[in-house]
């Protein structure tokens, strides 16, 4: 499986503003520690607001002054974020608000004390803010393309979105907000959860327009719910059934390069600020042929 998300989903970024800079947006204070020393360097572009303090050489046990609260880390692509914000020494803190278990894998993916689990309430304001409290760095991943008894597509991905656009701007002292949304979301589609992603997107620009707004493709990995559900089907039954004899066309895209591009908007020169990316693998499959993929 991991095989076959690796071979389709490498990543594809649109617009063609690059995003492989891996300059930070925030400048080194000069009387902080490390400064002086030319091995704590920093090569931090100048623009963006307010002062990170970095440590140390890089990797996790280093201190690249983000600290960011990931909503919906413990997710899919959540833990593919948190990994790689964990890798490059930031502190990230993981708003959760199921049983103790749901982030427990999260732990093990920095060193003591960098992932933070908080317990939070979606719907309480004050429990959004204590979560952000100490952040400088809000990355946004709730989102279901499924309703449920609690949670409807409109609360999920607009309202809750549009909660945490305005908070963080009222905040004051967050640098950036990634807002991760779908491609194919816009106001004008037949989906009642693409038209309320795209209602959180524009949500999330009017609050926010320095904010970043990514838009990944259907995303496949080692969890994902759509190849690891047709093996599961297909192992179970010995086939798989085709809506619409298979031809519907996907652009999937691997998860892990995602999140690198998520994190290499937050290392960029600020060049990413305010744009909308649209992210999908270099193929366009019909779901016939992704099938085929797997036999």
């Amino acid at each position: 499986m991991q095989a076959i998300s690796r071979r389709l989903g490498h990543q594809s970024l649109k617009p063609a503003a690059s995003l492989s800079s891996f300059k930070s947006i925030y400048p080194l204070s000069d009387h902080h520690y490390g400064a002086d020393h030319p091995r704590h360097a920093s090569s931090l572009a100048a623009k963006g607001v307010g002062h990170l303090i970095r440590k140390g050489t890089g990797g996790r046990s280093s201190v690249s002054g983000i600290v960011a609260t990931v909503f919906g880390a413990t997710g899919f692509l959540g833990r593919y974020v948190v990994q790689q914000l964990a890798k490059m020494g930031s502190q990230v803190l993981v708003p959760f608000r199921g049983s103790e278990d749901s982030h427990r894998h999260l732990k093990l993916m920095g060193d003591l004390g960098q992932i933070v689990p908080m317990k939070y309430n979606p719907r309480d304001e004050n429990s959004i803010k204590a979560v952000m409290a100490k952040a400088n760095v809000v990355i946004n991943l709730i989102g279901r393309d499924h309703e449920t008894r609690n949670y409807s597509f409109e609360e999920l991905n607009h309202g809750m979105t549009e909660q945490l656009a305005m908070i963080s701007n009222e905040h004051g002292g967050i640098m950036r907000f990634i807002q991760v949304s779908c491609l194919g979301a816009s106001a004008s589609s037949p989906s009642r959860m693409l038209r309320a992603k795209a209602a959180g997107e524009e949500a999330v620009l009017r609050e926010m327009p320095e904010a970043t707004v990514m838009k990944p493709a259907v995303m496949i990995g080692t969890e994902d719910r759509i190849l690891n559900r047709w093996a599961h089907f297909a192992k179970k039954y010995s086939f798989l059934p085709l809506i619409g004899d298979g031809s519907t066309k996907i652009q999937p895209v691997y998860v892990v390069d995602v999140a690198a591009a998520i994190i290499a908007a937050l290392k960029d020169d600020g060049s990413s600020m305010g744009k909308v990316y649209e992210l999908g693998g270099p193929e366009i499959f019909t779901v016939h042929e992704l099938t085929l993929c797997m036999t």
